[in-house]
């Protein structure tokens, strides 16, 4: 589905909100962790077989959930979301546009399924993951950080490019009779 972002400022504004929501909450992950993260490097409290599972950990971080979990999937899909709730007026979408950008509502029923899977996970993980000691956790929360940031990087790359002119190509996922009805 190629669609351009709206040409009114309401339409823009309304884009801006929601993926400026998405990139608030994974900005804020950003901020908590980095400190977590960084406290094993800091204080010295890594091995040299813990800096190679720390150096192991980032690089497929970087790769599983940066290139292929946000960079090829959840923030093309979040602009594309963005792109179509341009084209709304519905209140609601609107006020909840950053939530309708992950997904979470007006969302086909697998994309629903998906979105609220990976959100349920990430908070089951991170219940658990609090209750490690470092430096298990730093490294952990080291690897999340990475694949955040490269989530950020790229959603503000996506993003740029549609502000710029071009076209969302990337299928946003949304109820086809929904649509209808708009």
């Amino acid at each position: 589905m190629k669609q351009h972002l709206s040409s009114t400022l309401t339409g823009k504004l309304i884009f801006f909100w929601g993926v400026s929501g998405v990139l608030i909450l994974l900005t804020n992950a950003v901020r908590r962790l980095a400190p977590i993260a960084w406290q094993p490097i800091e204080d010295g409290s890594l091995s040299p077989a813990l800096i190679a599972v720390y150096a192991a950990w980032l690089f497929f971080m970087a790769y599983s959930e940066g290139y292929r979990g946000f960079q090829k999937a959840f923030c093309p899909r979040v602009v594309a979301r963005g792109v179509y709730l341009s084209h709304s007026r519905n209140p609601w979408h609107i006020f909840l546009a950053p939530a309708l950008c992950m997904g979470l509502f007006h969302a086909t029923r697998k994309r629903k399924i998906v979105s609220w899977s990976l959100l349920t996970g990430i908070v089951v993980l991170v219940v658990m993951v609090r209750q490690l000691p470092q430096p298990y956790r730093g490294i952990i929360d080291g690897g999340v950080v990475v694949g955040l940031g490269w989530g950020i990087l790229w959603l503000l790359i996506f993003s740029t490019r549609v502000l710029l002119g071009a076209v969302s190509t990337y299928n946003p996922d949304v109820p086809i009779a929904a649509e209808a009805r708009q």
